[in-house]
């Protein structure tokens, strides 16, 4: 894409593909999800460098063109908030602004616990911060509401749900995810391989093209699923090893967006959390929280603009 700058960076043992563009002195480090690459953000990037920013997106530890270790235990949150606070050091920033959509908000939650140092301000898309996680096994406590064909715990199975997604095809498997509007919870029956035969024709809506489904069916064809599906076994561990921090305030600056046809929006009690006042509690300096109407998961990209608004219209303050 125009004017966009590849590079390899090594930070922590690993060396991570970076994707980055703009001169500005301010730093604006976008975190993408699954199942996505640094593509995810290419329009905030756009956008971003277009206002005076730098903005920098990395292929997360076992996505794309960064490294991936083999082992499951390479993929705790400590390993990958561990990539991003030496991502920032060899930036040579002391902080930088930070964008994180879906497990990238995850890590962004993560980092903020961790090294809030690093972080002048947090747009987070999508997932909410929920200390609920320090109390219940997370696994546990998805497999009790949803049972065991949840996307979650049909992780856990290694090998299975790979297998699976390898049966539907990639480029399917992308489009069937990328333009979901389903706000109900994720299942993956087994042996079912989500209801669709191998190949079946998915329309794209105007906001991503086949261009955007083959570079993303591209890389996953080369890397497979396995890696990235990694962060979710680390669940538990991640759970067990957080413990020294549960009941932490996050104390950055925050603004929330989140599609009201997301499906984290409607876990359990979430919409009461989020505006009743238990996020404001746990994220003191939480500042505006942005519910946009008739949009799903994939909100950095459906819509694009919009969220490059919102997020320049916030970190213009700090």
């Amino acid at each position: 894409m125009d004017g966009i700058v590849h590079r390899n960076v090594e930070v922590n043992g690993i060396r991570m593909h970076v994707a980055e563009k703009g001169e500005g002195p301010a730093v604006v480090l976008l975190l993408h999800g699954f199942p996505e690459l640094w593509y995810s953000w290419r329009h905030q990037i756009q956008g971003l460098a277009e206002r005076g920013y730098r903005a920098v997106a990395p292929d997360l530890r076992g996505y794309g063109d960064t490294d991936a270790p083999p082992s499951v235990s390479d993929y705790s949150i400590f390993h990958i908030v561990g990539d991003v606070v030496a991502l920032i050091d060899s930036l040579g920033q002391d902080q930088v602004y930070v964008v994180g959509h879906d497990w990238g908000a995850l890590v962004a939650w993560n980092l903020c616990m961790f090294r809030p140092d690093k972080v002048k301000a947090l747009v987070n898309l999508s997932v909410a911060y929920r200390p609920w996680h320090q109390t219940a096994n997370p696994v546990e406590y998805f497999s009790s509401i949803y049972g065991d064909d949840y996307y979650v715990s049909r992780f856990q199975e290694h090998g299975a749900v790979e297998a699976g997604f390898d049966r539907v095809g990639v480029n399917t498997l992308f489009k069937m995810i990328l333009t979901s509007r389903n706000p109900g919870p994720f299942m993956l029956q087994k042996d079912h391989d989500f209801g669709l035969p191998p190949n079946t024709q998915i329309t794209l809506p105007s906001w991503v093209t086949e261009e955007d489904i083959s570079y993303f069916t591209s890389k996953y064809e080369k890397t497979g699923f396995t890696n990235p599906i990694n962060y979710y076994r680390n669940l538990e561990q991640n759970w067990k090893l957080t413990q020294p921090w549960r009941g932490i305030q996050i104390k950055v600056p925050t603004k929330f967006i989140i599609g009201d046809l997301d499906m984290t929006y409607h876990y359990p009690d979430v919409q009461d959390y989020i505006h009743k006042g238990g996020f404001k509690k746990d994220v003191p300096l939480l500042e505006e929280v942005v519910v946009m109407p008739d949009v799903a998961h994939f909100i950095n990209q459906e819509k694009a603009r919009e969220v490059t608004e919102h997020i320049l219209e916030f970190i213009r303050k700090f």
